[in-house]
């Protein structure tokens, strides 16, 4: 079985991204198998995973906008940013937030930031991950990095919580890959005027796929039995959608099959461009990093299309 696309998946509290790979390894019997973009454990939601051939498009795949929705809990803050850590500091929330000062709050976060990654977090500092230092007891500088935060938003009223002593913050955000909604959660309470983390997080779109369009682990497991695993992947073409295209003449199909450099003057202007033959996506071409005025082959997809 030489299966090949994007399964829509529905990431479940408790298992790491790449847990999530390896059961994608036993459902379609390959080890060409790879996520687009790792989710910690506790959060839940739209994992693509890339199979087949389909795993060249991981790198741009991973370049998309993400979306999520979410609670900050107001009140306190962690060691890990989030639900799962050591409390560090404590404040308790004695007054209701004016919905304006949360709107206006949140606002401001809305545009290009500078952000520092979690010390708990996968981001390599001299070739180890900054949770492994973490874990050990050692602080490292960490590397500062410019994301993009599209929208912002509250998506309902505070709730309080006398049990836990926290005022649970509903939230939506669209942001840029290496985003960390964590990061957010503890600046939106810094502005707030309170200790803050992270409670609750679902990724309700990735790589263009919304949450509706996912399957479950469950649903996975009844279809291998059934011999019925391919018919969630959705087409290279599909996740493609959204870039130019270009349906090449049989004189054009030899030359990108073969990976030729071609004029940029030829086609349309774009950062990539999807170059297509019977509708079936052969290759993505980008302009040529030295060449002026040329566009050369960035991902090959296909090559078994008949003129």
């Amino acid at each position: 079985m030489n299966l090949s696309g994007i399964l829509p998946l529905e990431k479940p509290a408790g298992m790491t991204s790449h847990d999530c790979v390896l059961l994608a390894r036993r459902w379609f019997n390959t080890r060409e198998v790879g996520h687009t973009g790792t989710l910690d454990p506790d959060v839940t939601g739209v994992l693509p995973i890339c199979v087949g051939r389909a795993t060249k498009l991981v790198p741009i795949l991973m370049e998309g906008e993400k979306a999520y929705e979410g609670k900050i809990a107001l009140g306190s803050s962690t060691t890990t940013e989030d639900a799962s850590g050591e409390v560090l500091d404590r404040q308790e929330v004695r007054e209701a937030i004016p919905n304006e000062e949360l709107e206006r709050t949140f606002a401001s976060f809305v545009g290009e930031l500078r952000q520092v990654p979690p010390m708990y977090s996968a981001v390599k500092v001299n070739g180890k991950r900054l949770y492994e230092y973490a874990r050990a007891g050692e602080t490292v500088e960490r590397p500062v990095r410019s994301v993009t935060v599209y929208a912002f938003d509250r998506t309902g009223h505070p709730s309080w919580s006398p049990e836990q002593g926290h005022l649970f913050i509903p939230f939506s955000v669209v942001c840029s890959k290496g985003t960390y909604v964590r990061t957010l959660a503890v600046e939106a309470g810094k502005r707030l005027g309170y200790p803050a983390h992270l409670s609750l997080l679902r990724r309700t779109m990735s790589a263009g796929i919304e949450q509706n369009a996912c399957v479950s682990i469950s649903e996975m497991d009844e279809r291998l039995e059934q011999g019925r695993v391919a018919a969630p992947l959705l087409s290279v073409e599909h996740v493609l959608r959204d870039f130019p295209h270009y349906e090449v003449s049989d004189r054009e199909l030899r030359k990108i099959t073969n990976g030729a450099v071609l004029p940029a003057s030829d086609y349309p202007r774009s950062k990539r461009i999807v170059f297509t033959k019977k509708q079936q996506a052969l290759a993505i071409y980008t302009p040529h990093p030295r060449k002026k005025g040329m566009i050369k082959p960035d991902v090959m997809l296909r090559l078994d299309v008949g003129s």
